[in-house]
């Protein structure tokens, strides 16, 4: 049963990571634009979720309709870290092999939205100087040290909303007590 959950939690990491390079190649080829909306962050953020839900729930069935919270949670987490892996492939293809420069770009629009969301927020002037400073001194975003870092960040974060999830689905089988 063990290896179906991998082998399940796998082919929604494949999908995932299917997904998430299409989300990036769409909004480089389209619009760099894109990947400073939030909205744009917020439906990969909503992909990601959802496929750990439907691989915990494929997981689930494949068990009889059972599942704890071990297995829950390592069906999510697969699914999360197989996808990411591809995802973060794809973005070190784009950004640093393929076309570096749209990287700089990308960084200089990404600052840019930055200092409008902050003066939205009538924050005070010194405040944003120092937040382009921070950014600026954390060197090009999109290098592969940057790029590995922002992946450990992200299986971090979703690993504690997969904690979450997989306390939310697990379903003790009252036979096996």
């Amino acid at each position: 049963m063990e290896k179906s959950i991998k082998s399940i939690a796998s082919n929604y990491g494949l999908y995932l990571g299917i997904a998430l390079t299409l989300f990036t190649g769409i909004a480089y080829a389209v619009n760099l634009d894109l990947f400073t909306q939030m909205w744009f962050g917020l439906i990969i953020l909503a992909v990601v979720i959802v496929l750990g839900i439907i691989s915990i729930a494929k997981s689930k069935k494949a068990l009889g309709g059972f599942i704890n919270f071990k297995n829950a949670f390592t069906s999510y987490f697969i699914t999360l870290v197989v996808g990411l892996i591809i995802a973060t492939i794809t973005t070190i293809l784009i950004f640093v092999v393929i076309d570096p420069e749209a990287a700089t770009q990308l960084q200089e629009k990404i600052i840019d939205t930055q200092v409008e969301r902050l003066e939205n927020y009538n924050v005070p002037s010194e405040v944003i100087d120092e937040t382009i400073e921070k950014m600026e001194a954390n060197g090009n975003m999109y290098s592969i040290g940057n790029i590995l870092k922002s992946l450990l960040w992200q299986i971090a974060g979703f690993s504690v909303v997969g904690l979450i999830v997989a306390a939310i689905m697990k379903k003790r089988n009252p036979e096996a007590e």
